[in-house]
């Protein structure tokens, strides 16, 4: 499966087959999403929670050629967190694998068809492999110039914030940086997503109304849009409906 090459911005969009009914002028640049429901898929069709997992490889494949096809900006999803670790270690080794093999498959068409992918987290407790090739990818994909895909890895919001104000200690106690001028672009700067512009859309499947720990201080204006569709089922239609309900919101950012 290949990915379209979008070069994509606020002002200038390059989209090709959009669905009808959006409006190419309100799609969001940076969309974000919680896959939830790999292992109920599986369970509900009698299979292995490692079947879910793989089918949900799938349907993030089919998101990504998606978002990029209709000018999406920038694709967030939350691959695995600091508290996937608590899972039996048999599923934590599959996904391991999956990451693994599904990034080594992938990652040439991600160079070919200008995908720039990246990886939030703290990824030092990962396999040896899987870092060198979270690594090789990230350096073979940063000058590319299509749709951003940022991949979190051992990501958790509240982590991310804690060791951000780590850093900005770190820095003050050296004398390089005044504590009062601290400000929300400074603390922003010491995010993983610092590079990166906020999510204006958060995609939540398999129903949970809740946002697990994800993108805590990049979601504080996000339109929040929950699913009942288990993960390897969200499709192209699911997306657009998803879609649908963010252009039909009045976004003020606490204005009037």
């Amino acid at each position: 499966m290949t990915y379209p090459s979008v070069i994509s911005s606020k002002n200038a969009r390059k989209v090709s087959t959009l669905p009808a009914g959006l409006d190419s002028l309100r799609m969001p640049e940076h969309i974000a999403i919680i896959m939830d429901g790999n292992g109920r898929w599986a369970k509900a069709k009698g299979l292995p929670r490692s079947m879910g997992h793989t089918s949900g490889v799938e349907s993030l494949k089919n998101t990504l050629h998606l978002c990029s096809d209709w000018g999406i900006g920038a694709l967030t999803v939350y691959a695995f967190s600091t508290e996937n670790w608590s899972r039996p270690s048999e599923e934590v080794n599959v996904l391991m694998t999956l990451f693994e093999s599904v990034l080594k498959r992938e990652l040439t068409n991600l160079k070919l068809e200008e995908v720039k992918i990246n990886f939030l987290g703290d990824l030092d407790p990962l396999p040896i492999a899987l870092k060198e090739l979270i690594n090789e990818s990230v350096e073979l994909t940063k000058k590319n110039k299509g749709i951003r895909f940022n991949v979190c890895t051992n990501y958790g919001g509240r982590r991310e914030l804690v060791l951000a104000a780590q850093k900005l200690a770190e820095r003050s106690v050296k004398g390089e940086l005044d504590p009062s001028c601290i400000d929300e672009n400074v603390f922003a700067s010491e995010l993983f997503t610092a590079s990166e512009v906020d999510p204006d859309l958060l995609i939540r499947t398999s129903g949970e109304k809740r946002i697990s720990n994800f993108l805590l201080w990049q979601l504080a204006y996000a339109e929040i849009h929950v699913t009942d569709v288990l993960w390897p089922d969200f499709n192209a239609d699911a997306l657009k409906k998803a879609l649908l309900d963010y252009q039909s919101r009045s976004r003020r950012f606490g204005g009037v």
